[in-house]
């Protein structure tokens, strides 16, 4: 369903506007666009990265791992998944692997960046993309599961982003969610990629349970190379000239090491081990039912106001 953003009617997403106050979105190069005003001027990421970025994941170690770790997590704790979205979906690496798994799901990617999602469109052409504020969803119990991969940590209003989650998941559905980790982590890296916060364990899960989830498992990740991440991130905090995409320009040996490495890790959280540490941490959550409903003219009072 969708929460018409005019007038907060509800009405099947099939629909390509609203039957009482006819808003649609609007069409931005064939990509249904919810926020348009900030598809080139949305915060929270530098637009320019995603062209070096589409070169740099199908090679880099981390966003391999990374990958094969949301897709065990899902074929795991959601093995019948049937619709999914992802919030803020960049290049739409993370939903080409996850088409790859579920060829049959209905997949939805959303970015507030209308040239992430040019990127998106020749990588996943089976997915419907729109562009959509992640602060403002107007999904309802559309999805079996929903997703957020290193995404809520660039917005302020993150524990509103969960909550615009949660009503977009179906009863009894699925949450997954990928943050940095570690406050001592903090660096250069962190201050180019345009990061508010990275998250300790307590405050994620608070905001995840806040939202309206029960935790189903929450682990670290790249916990094996943390002595290593450590060290790297602190030359990046002394460092007078940085580089964000030099922690990716490595040797394709030692690319091939740390891949062997976090799949050792990854057999790991397999075999049900939680690692308490770790450059990132995944949450696998599913909804409980809200305590009171969700007030749906509230969309429309908050797209009236900007």
């Amino acid at each position: 369903m969708i929460a018409c953003p005019g007038c907060a009617t509800l009405y099947a997403s099939i629909n390509p506007r609203c039957p009482r106050c006819d808003f649609a979105p609007t069409n931005l190069n064939g990509i249904a666009a919810w926020a348009p005003e900030l598809s080139e001027t949305g915060g929270g990421f530098k637009a320019e990265y995603f062209g070096p970025l589409v070169q740099i994941e199908p090679k880099s170690f981390w966003f391999q791992a990374r990958n094969q770790l949301i897709i065990w997590a899902l074929e795991t704790y959601f093995p019948k998944l049937a619709s999914f979205l992802e919030l803020g979906c960049g290049t739409g690496f993370v939903l080409s692997g996850v088409s790859q798994a579920f060829p049959q799901a209905r997949l939805v990617g959303s970015e507030i960046f209308a040239a992430g999602l040019t990127f998106a469109a020749a990588r996943v052409p089976t997915a419907s993309l729109v562009q959509m504020d992640a602060r403002r969803v107007p999904y309802v119990e559309e999805f079996d599961v929903a997703a957020a991969f290193d995404v809520i940590e660039h917005i302020d209003e993150d524990e509103l982003v969960l909550q615009n989650l949660h009503h977009a998941i179906r009863a009894g559905g699925g949450l997954l969610i990928t943050v940095p980790q570690h406050q001592w982590l903090w660096s250069a890296t962190d201050d180019h990629a345009c990061h508010q916060r990275r998250y300790s364990a307590a405050d994620l899960h608070a905001k995840i349970r806040n939202a309206g989830f029960d935790i189903l498992r929450s682990t670290s990740f790249v916990s094996l190379l943390l002595p290593a991440m450590l060290v790297s991130r602190r030359q990046a905090r002394t460092e007078e000239t940085f580089d964000p995409l030099a922690e990716f320009e490595i040797s394709r040996t030692l690319n091939e090491v740390l891949r062997a490495v976090l799949a050792v890790e990854r057999q790991l959280i397999r075999r049900g081990v939680n690692f308490s540490l770790g450059g990132s941490r995944l949450v696998i959550a599913r909804k409980t039912p809200l305590t009171a409903p969700l007030d749906h003219s509230s969309l429309a009072e908050d797209r009236s106001d900007r």
